[in-house]
């Protein structure tokens, strides 16, 4: 069984109206997995349900077979990573101090800073190429610069499982790129499980093993790239008429969309 996942979760902000209703998924370990859906439909919900940040309404997220929300915030801390959307960090903080913050779960009143710590904070500062930037106040970076520093925190946490709220985000393509191949090495490598919300489809079904795909706040298909992307979802979730050939580079389910003037009409 996963350690992590969601049963019967009906999800919603404070008293708002319900994002997402009777979701039960699982996130299976060791693979990188990947949210896909249109705007609105749920996918940020569901991500933030698999940390503290949202207590379902009913039903529960689990991780080892516990109520998430009922485990010690450093014990959650220490196993599950989240980079979120739009993270703002404090002003005139230096990048190598805020990536320092990452390693906050293993610090304690009478625990001082370590090499391990040290290690664990140049690793993730080579693993984002960004220690030529460890000077610098944060704030005067460019948003790619930035992400990529937000990922170092994350990765410096050094957790098994990580979560992505639309991490390429901000990024030019070149670095889009390297850090989905990032992903995809510290799955393979590592061991990592990860869980990335992506609104780029073909890169999702190049990198993913694993694909989510919500509709409405729904999941309506989960399974590999294969099985997930296929005319009829695309269609049906996220109204646009497409052929799915095979990527000549990865071999993955690749979208092209037939435009012609024509986009289909969302089933309802």
């Amino acid at each position: 069984m996963a350690r992590l996942r969601t049963e019967h979760a009906k999800l919603a902000y404070s008293d708002e109206a319900i994002i997402c209703d009777d979701v039960t998924v699982e996130i299976p370990d060791r693979m990188f997995t990947v949210i896909v859906g249109p705007n609105g439909c749920g996918k940020s919900t569901l991500l933030k349900s698999l940390t503290r940040l949202i207590t379902p309404v009913s039903g529960a997220t689990l991780l080892d077979g516990k109520s998430l929300h009922e485990q010690p915030t450093k014990h959650v801390a220490k196993q599950v990573g989240l980079l979120p959307q739009g993270p703002v960090a404090p002003e005139g903080i230096r990048v190598i101090d805020l990536v320092s913050r990452g390693r906050y779960p293993h610090q304690g009143l009478f625990k001082p800073w370590s090499p391990e710590d040290e290690r664990a904070v140049g690793g993730a500062m080579d693993a984002t190429n960004v220690r030529e930037l460890s000077g610098r106040f944060v704030d005067e970076l460019s948003g790619g610069q930035r992400q990529r520093v937000w990922m170092a925190v994350a990765l410096a946490q050094e957790t098994p499982i990580l979560l992505l709220d639309e991490p390429t985000t901000f990024l030019d393509v070149r670095y889009q790129i390297e850090l989905l191949e990032l992903c995809r090495e510290l799955n393979k490598r590592d061991h990592l499980t990860l869980v990335a919300v992506l609104h780029d489809l073909n890169q999702a079904a190049r990198y993913a093993d694993n694909i989510i795909a919500m509709k409405d706040g729904e999941v309506v298909a989960t399974g590999a790239p294969a099985d997930v992307i296929t005319e009829e979802l695309v269609r049906d979730v996220f109204g646009v008429e497409a052929s799915i050939i095979q990527d000549p580079e990865s071999g993955s389910p690749l979208m092209i969309p037939r435009w012609e003037g024509r986009v289909a009409e969302r089933a309802d």
